[in-house]
């Protein structure tokens, strides 16, 4: 008697995976298995090599000098626009200040000669005090050592009193702003006497090569 194909021996079926998350008996969620994600390079998954890099470190580098010589460039810009400005504005006010000398010299004048009074002396310590607020000094005094880029020396004579070359008398004053002159000193100026020594100190000279007793 042939025997049926099967009978006997067990025949393998085909494997059925149950992928339901509930498990149909226990009512229960299943756990999943997670699949480990792949890892992705930090870099992207690019290679940077020592020479990419030695090549970015040099152009850092040159872009930062860059910047410091622009930079540079920009204060030194910055400084000579101000030197400018200054130097505009003082030669504009000088302009103006050195229309207003006569007036000064006149208000210097009559102080001298005690005809500073009433109004006119009111007006006049005004206008002195406008013009200093702007910057403007007055110098030149007796007895202070000449200066030629300070002094116009308009009268010249020679004395014992003086040991250098010194103003004895002021004729004009000078005035400026800051470094700049806008009228020197007029003076008058005195050179040290060449003739004039020490004086001898009692008798005539030679007394005192004198000896005793003759």
């Amino acid at each position: 008697m042939t025997s049926s194909p099967g009978e006997g021996e067990e025949k393998e079926g085909p494997v059925i995976r149950d992928k339901r998350r509930i498990d149909p008996e226990t009512g229960e969620v299943r756990a999943q298995a997670a699949s480990p994600a792949p890892e992705t390079p930090a870099n992207g998954g690019a290679t940077v090599t020592d020479e990419e890099t030695s090549s970015l470190k040099t152009q850092l580098t040159e872009r930062l000098a860059d910047l410091q010589r622009l930079k540079a460039e920009y204060d030194n810009y910055r400084k000579r626009v101000e030197r400018d400005r200054v130097a505009v504005r003082e030669q504009a006010l000088g302009q103006v200040l050195s229309e207003l000398l006569p007036v000064l010299d006149d208000i210097g004048r009559a102080r001298d000669h005690d005809e500073l009074t009433g109004g006119f002396k009111s007006v006049a310590e005004s206008l002195e005090a406008v013009t200093g607020k702007l910057g403007l000094e007055r110098f030149g005094e007796k007895g202070e050592p000449f200066d030629p880029v300070v002094h116009e020396a308009l009268m010249h004579s020679l004395s014992a009193d003086v040991t250098e070359t010194s103003v004895i008398d002021v004729l004009q004053p000078g005035y400026r702003i800051g470094e700049r002159i806008l009228r020197p000193a007029r003076v008058a100026v005195a050179d040290p006497d060449p003739d004039a020594g020490p004086s001898a100190s009692g008798g005539e000279p030679g007394d005192a090569d004198d000896e005793p007793g003759e």
